[in-house]
């Protein structure tokens, strides 16, 4: 209605002009009847141009609209308000597309690189997603795709001023890197988060070739290691690095080449070395680098091959020399006695990240007890209860919290437990992110934190044994995740896992209206439980299921909803082939994938009626239909 209101509009003042521009002909003619005649010839004159009058005016203000409205989209940096945007009239459609600078994939099969080139021609960054992420678990065969090939290729034609690439779970070849390194002279900013398929030589070809580069992160992905020393490739002169992360790579590094970048980098602010950056020589490089804000400390721990003289060097005071620091992380390998070191930073640190060191309550406490800005940190269930009592009593910012387990297995004995949960829901009433992995868990604990901390907007509550109920009470979890998506009002991602009956699937449909993300892992013991949640979160988004009793008639029950979503991933359910055909024919917009390894197959041959059954389900929707570079281990419906 507002667009029909918005053309009416245009056209009344594009009417109002013309008159005006007859009027003043009219007004400029003599008296007499030659002048009658004169007026007359003017008339008609006037009469027989005024279409292309009309026209004329018509487009320019077009165009004052088409500018002003230009002006305007440029201040929308929300992508759902862009979205929305897009989706007015033909005009902002256009527009819209002629300003969006930043671009976001959230799936590499939902859109072709030729499509998304031919509408956007004036990117400067791109971020694109590949495989979801239970590829971080193994469930995925290998080579499943996500290839970055034929996305550089394409914006290697069409973005030449392109700054930024973001890549998250993407497969990317080495050559991938040296044609964007070639293709695109003001590249500044390269980050590849769980990414495989690339080494060292293609870092190499990134750092050598790109001049302006600003920000290189390599986090959480697979390098190969190609003997080559990439860091000695970047220029000689003074660089314009302000980010450099490389913890995940698991190869040793040229260090004297490494100091000598820090030093001619001088707006350097992030930085992350990897393990074998031992704690002696993380000291020569902050020397250098006192403006850092980001750290990750390498190992924190001594290498005799490269302590300087008889004595350590002054930790503390390398520490306490930069004063700008609010992030560290890394630790890897860590001697606890080196732990003092970073006392003279805690108490401007914002975020700590721990996950990787394996201490004791006892050598936590005396770290945290400085943290009083603390708001993100992340550890090993190694800090026990104790730890988390500990965070809970001085940490009173804290926003988001993560806590691994040390020891994954399913039947291990965890150090963690309700207690600590509950300590910091009473302690942290700021929390709105929290990641939980523990062995045993009640309804009473999860209930607290529900009403201590009503602010959250992310609950992921792992309860790693399988089916394991509230551990004083026997009884299922279901009051307890009831309790989250009641009193949480904010919340946008939920994981559930524990022993949870259909129930618990009946409050998340019913509260949980703001859901976009739900991961469930053993739980549920009907397909009314997924029912319940598909057809009561209209805005989910990301369906992860695993190790749950559903089958056909769940996934039936989402074909209202399916195309609403940017994927749904079901493994070891019990869903048929046969039931998948059916929703890939009623959905044809939709692609659905079945995936089986190897091992799958052999143990299918010897299980009779197993030939049927689907070990795991990837379901996305997509404009191009189904992509053509699928492995033998995955088939389209």
């Amino acid at each position: 209605m507002r667009v029909d209101q918005a053309e009416e509009m245009s056209e009344d003042e594009d009417r109002s002009l013309t008159s005006d521009l007859v009027g003043d002909g009219g007004a400029g003619a003599g008296g007499g009847g030659d002048a009658i005649a004169e007026s007359a010839s003017k008339t008609r004159n006037c009469t027989g141009c005024s279409g292309d009058v009309t026209a004329s005016a018509s487009a320019s203000a077009e165009n004052i609209l088409h500018n002003v409205l230009e002006n305007v989209l440029h201040f929308l940096t929300s992508r759902r308000d862009r979205n929305a945007a897009s989706l007015v009239c033909k005009s902002w459609y256009r527009v819209e597309a002629l300003t969006r600078s930043d671009l976001f994939i959230g799936n590499c099969y939902a859109v072709s690189p030729r499509r998304v080139t031919s509408r956007f021609n004036r990117v400067r960054s791109v971020s694109i997603k590949g495989k979801p992420r239970f590829a971080d678990f193994n469930l995925m065969p290998d080579n499943w795709g996500a290839h970055f090939t034929p996305w550089v290729a394409a914006m290697a034609k069409s973005y030449p001023w392109l700054e930024r690439v973001y890549l998250k779970r993407m497969s990317v070849t080495d050559d991938d890197l040296a044609l964007l390194a070639d293709s695109f002279p003001g590249f500044k900013e390269l980050v590849l988060f769980c990414c495989e398929g690339f080494g060292t030589s293609g870092i190499a070809v990134v750092a050598a070739r790109c001049r302006h580069l600003r920000v290189l992160d390599l986090i959480e992905s697979d390098v190969a290691d190609d003997e080559v020393d990439w860091i000695s490739c970047f220029p000689e002169k003074e660089t314009c690095l302000e980010s450099l992360i490389f913890e995940c790579v698991e190869w040793p590094i040229n260090f004297e080449a490494l100091e000598r970048l820090v030093s001619r980098s001088p707006s350097l602010k992030k930085l992350g070395v990897n393990r074998y950056v031992s704690i002696a020589q993380l000291y020569h490089l902050m020397i250098w680098a006192p403006r850092l804000t980001h750290l990750g400390t390498g190992s924190f721990s001594t290498s005799e091959a490269v302590v300087h003289g008889d004595s350590e060097p002054d930790f503390a005071s390398a520490f306490a020399a930069c004063k700008s620091l609010v992030c560290l992380s890394g630790f890897k390998d860590i001697l606890p006695d080196y732990l003092p070191c970073i006392y003279p930073v805690c108490a401007n640190l914002t975020t700590l990240n721990l996950s990787f060191a394996n201490i004791t309550p006892e050598q936590l406490k005396p770290v945290i007890s400085h943290c009083h800005k603390l708001q993100t940190f992340w550890a090993l269930d190694s800090i026990c209860d104790e730890g988390l009592q500990a965070v809970a009593s001085t940490c009173k910012e804290l926003r988001e919290l993560r806590v691994f387990p040390v020891d994954p297995r399913e039947d291990a004995e965890g150090p963690i437990s309700e207690v600590g949960f509950q300590a910091i829901s009473e302690g942290c009433r700021k929390l709105q992110y929290i990641l939980y992995f523990c062995q045993r868990m009640t309804n009473a604990a999860v209930v607290a934190m529900s009403q201590n901390c009503q602010d959250l907007v992310v609950f992921r509550l792992c309860i790693m044994g399988r089916h394991q109920p509230d551990h004083k009470t026997g009884d299922p979890m279901d009051e307890g995740f009831g309790a989250i998506v009641i009193n949480c009002k904010k919340l946008t991602r939920l994981a559930i896992s524990g022993l949870l009956t259909d129930r618990a699937f009946s409050y998340i449909g019913k509260y949980g209206k703001l859901v976009r993300t739900l991961s469930v892992a053993f739980a549920g013991n009907s397909d009314l439980a997924l029912k319940y949640v598909l057809e009561g979160c209209h805005r989910l988004q990301k369906l992860e299921i695993r190790d749950s009793p559903f089958g056909d008639g769940a996934l039936r029950s989402g074909l209202h909803h399916y195309y609403n979503m940017r994927f749904l991933w079901m493994s070891a359910c019990k869903l048929s082939r046969q039931g998948c055909q059916e929703v890939a024919r009623a959905m044809p917009h939709l692609v659905v994938e079945v995936m089986k390894s190897d091992d799958d197959n052999e143990n299918d041959n010897q299980v009779e009626g197993m030939e049927d059954h689907v070990q795991v389900l990837y379901m996305y929707r997509s404009l191009e239909g189904p992509r053509d570079d699928t492995p033998k281990s995955v088939d389209i419906l």
